[in-house]
């Protein structure tokens, strides 16, 4: 698959271009040795991980990709649904294309969702994982777009705070949002969105030119809603094999990090980071904290030839 340069603005200069499941991906790569492919979030693009190119580059081959419809991707055709399994499969067919599988996986939030099937679909592509607290309400609502009661019912018997901090943030967050679709005020639904997921005053700070980032990726956030959460079965989530770190923002909504602490009890062999001034975009926040809890994990599972 031919890798060809990117066009695009300033922030995007020298970013590359490869075509995998019929579809050109954005990415850029800094550095040698083991890949760490950077998998980033909802309204979102590969321009989240800048702070840590560089610094990840300088022991290993860094890499951050736009997933489909991000931008400076093509935007995603209107009506259109958004469901997770294609990013998985692009996630697996990048890798692939452009030399870097098995990886080292780090994922923030969708991302993160995205790089832990990955792990439990083809864990021939996975070397290990760093979760920044990935939404996993299909273990509390079930798969797709409205709860199913068997698993809400026993999710509420085993982890009632959990289960109940997910009612209460479908309450504030998604029915509000529904209501701004249904009014046709998109600008107002991604922004309760990020409040909800960030926090109100985290929300409140963020630059101007993080907001604009957002709003350059808002038009697919409804349709991932609209396409609703893929089946996450506990025991296929217990066979993953890659080692894993989950890292979780301090002054991140309670929501993500009790989710979090769901899957720590499911991952075997977890290890567990607070980042510390940091809330969901804890890379953003708190960049030098999350770079070296990356290094200093990769390079514990890094090959015996690799530097560490």
């Amino acid at each position: 698959m031919a890798v060809t340069e990117s066009a695009g603005g300033l922030e995007f200069r020298g970013v590359r271009r490869v075509a995998v499941n019929g579809t050109p991906l954005a990415y850029r790569e800094v550095g040698a040795g083991e890949p760490v492919v950077f998998v980033h979030g909802g309204v979102s693009d590969l321009r989240t991980w800048e702070r840590q190119l560089s610094p990840v580059g300088e022991r290993y081959r860094a890499i951050a990709y736009s997933r489909r419809y991000a931008r400076p991707n093509d935007d995603i055709p209107p009506g259109a649904l958004d469901p997770m399994d294609p990013h998985v499969d692009d996630l697996v067919a990048f890798l692939r294309a452009i030399g870097a599988a098995p990886a080292h996986l780090v994922g923030n939030s969708w991302g993160a969702f995205i790089c832990l099937l990955t792990a439990i679909r083809h864990p021939d592509v996975v070397r290990s994982l760093v979760l920044e607290e990935p939404p996993l309400l299909p273990l509390v609502l079930g798969p797709g777009i409205r709860p199913h009661p068997g698993v809400l019912g026993r999710s509420l018997a085993r982890h009632p705070r959990a289960t109940l901090a997910v009612l209460m943030f479908g309450a504030r967050t998604f029915a509000p949002m529904a209501m701004a679709y249904r009014r046709g005020d998109t600008a107002l639904a991604w922004q309760i969105f990020a409040r909800g997921v960030l926090g109100a005053d985290t929300f409140a700070g963020l630059p101007a030119q993080r907001r604009q980032q957002m709003r350059e990726n808002a038009s697919v956030l409804r349709a991932e809603l609209r396409a609703g959460f893929p089946p996450l079965p506990e025991p296929a989530v217990r066979t993953v094999q890659a080692p894993a770190l989950l890292l979780t923002g301090k002054r991140s909504p309670a929501v993500v990090r009790l989710l979090s602490g769901r899957l720590a009890e499911l991952l075997p062999g977890v290890e567990q980071v607070q980042v510390p001034e940091a809330s969901h975009l804890m890379h953003e926040d708190n960049a030098p904290f999350v770079n070296g809890a990356i290094l200093r994990f990769v390079a514990r599972r890094a090959s015996p030839s690799e530097p560490r």
